[in-house]
């Protein structure tokens, strides 16, 4: 059985000297600097179309954007822990109609999904090192997000500061597309390559 991600780990909304922070057993697991880049990526997504899975949902930047697009039909977001989705819904007591959050874990509830279901999907979970540097693990996710997307569909990863296309994905799409952005994160930021620079958005497009 495959290693999963940590079923209670310690989790904490950090508010100081104008930064905010998500942190998973003491990992930065996402800052609000993201906010931009988050809310790119997010309206790249919506170009394809109006029904969108998201799995991770961190600060809720990109479900809120997604969401609350105008032709955003019904936006399916996949959290494990309950506490990221307490935060969340502290901090936005009303979101958008279209905004549907799950409590599962995305391993076990992909299989559940309905083959060809979603125009688009953004991939960002908070995963622990020897997660996303397992390949075997990831040659049997990704399928599962592939059998999910529509022809003409796109996965969006979150944004990187390397401008290396994510290996997990490349074996199962036939097109890329990526878009160069520049970025500033905080002086604290320690999981970007660098704390200003450019990030890359990657787009993986399912085109049969």
């Amino acid at each position: 059985m495959h290693q999963r991600q940590p079923d209670d780990p310690e989790i904490a909304l950090l508010e100081r000297e104008g930064e905010v922070t998500l942190m998973i057993d003491g990992d930065q697991a996402m800052q609000a600097w993201e906010r931009e880049l988050m809310c790119l990526s997010s309206d790249l997504l919506c170009q394809f179309g109006s029904t969108f899975l998201e799995v991770g949902l961190g600060l809720g930047i990109s479900a809120l954007r997604i969401a609350g697009n105008p032709h955003t039909h019904r936006h399916v977001v996949i959290e494990k822990y309950r506490k990221v989705i307490d935060l969340f819904q502290e901090c936005n007591p009303s979101p958008p109609s279209a905004l549907e959050i799950v409590h599962a874990d995305f391993f076990d509830y992909l299989h559940e999904l309905e083959t060809e279901s979603f125009d688009g999907i953004f991939f960002d979970p908070h995963l622990p090192k020897e997660l996303r540097e397992d390949e075997v693990l990831w040659q049997e996710i990704v399928p599962q997000l592939v059998r999910t997307l529509k022809k003409g569909g796109a996965l969006i990863p979150c944004f990187s500061s390397y401008p290396i296309l994510r290996w997990q994905f490349i074996p199962f799409f036939d097109r890329v597309v990526v878009d160069k952005v520049a970025f500033n994160a905080y002086r604290t930021t320690n999981y970007m390559a660098y704390n200003t620079g450019d990030a890359f958005i990657q787009q993986f497009i399912k085109m049969r």
